[in-house]
């Protein structure tokens, strides 16, 4: 991905879906960086809006609360049109178009994605809560520092989802490497081959980590990038 000078982000209105998962994280990182934010809990409070981003937390729970509250459809209709929006955990899991293992409930139906995202991604990829695990992720599209360097995202993966497979349309942004030092007890493939674990496609943005919870800003910074550069695009096509 090109780096490009970093617009000015101030004042972007960015809404964190807040029907379940780790909300507030999300809300005071976007406004420790100028950013607006707000809760969207319900459909009228979409309106407005710069981006949104779906938080981690339970993908089967979010899914059924965003339909109980007649959220899904609005949510679909806005990703369709165009609406940048980053998912970080399970929000990755709801901006993909496929799972490779769904939950069912009881009546054996699987769960419903919001989908947008040209991928293929798998719940709990690499283990479960006692598995989580912390790592140095090299992340393209990062502005680099002052040095010129781009320093390794710290990231935290909880419960994570990983990437199976990426349309055509898809950038991988980040990758966990095969048989990175000090993983065990996940997934019996897990340090077999690389993992994707963040990826890129248009408006839409989507990490398997917390960015949120280690005070790493420069993924919401990269989103918030995003944002203004399809405003000042859009307004440069009329």
């Amino acid at each position: 991905m090109t780096t490009f000078p970093a617009p000015d982000t101030s004042g972007v209105h960015i809404g964190v879906l807040a029907v379940q998962g780790d909300v507030r994280e999300h809300i005071r990182t976007v406004e420790s960086l100028g950013g607006r934010s707000s809760a969207i809990r319900r459909p009228g409070e979409l309106a407005g809006l710069d981006g949104l981003i779906i938080p981690g937390g339970e993908s089967t729970a979010i899914d059924k609360l965003t339909r109980a509250f007649d959220l899904a459809e609005p949510l679909r209709e806005l990703i369709s049109a165009g609406l940048p929006v980053y998912g970080s955990c399970a929000g990755m899991i709801m901006l993909a178009d496929a799972i490779a293992d769904p939950a069912t409930d009881l009546q054996g139906r699987p769960q419903q994605t919001l989908g947008g995202l040209d991928i293929v991604v798998r719940r709990n990829a690499f283990g479960r809560q006692r598995d989580s695990f912390e790592t140095e992720l090299e992340f393209s599209g990062l502005a680099p520092e002052r040095s010129g360097k781009v320093q390794p995202v710290h990231a935290v993966f909880i419960r994570a989802p990983w990437v199976e497979r990426v349309g055509p349309s898809v950038e991988v942004l980040a990758q966990v490497p095969a048989q990175p030092a000090g993983l065990t007890g996940q997934h019996p493939d897990s340090n077999r081959v690389a993992r994707i674990v963040a990826v890129r496609s248009g408006n839409l943005l989507a990490t398997s980590f917390h960015p949120e919870v280690t005070g790493e800003r420069r993924i919401h910074e990269l989103f918030m990038q995003m944002i203004v550069r399809r405003t000042v695009d859009h307004v440069g096509a009329l």
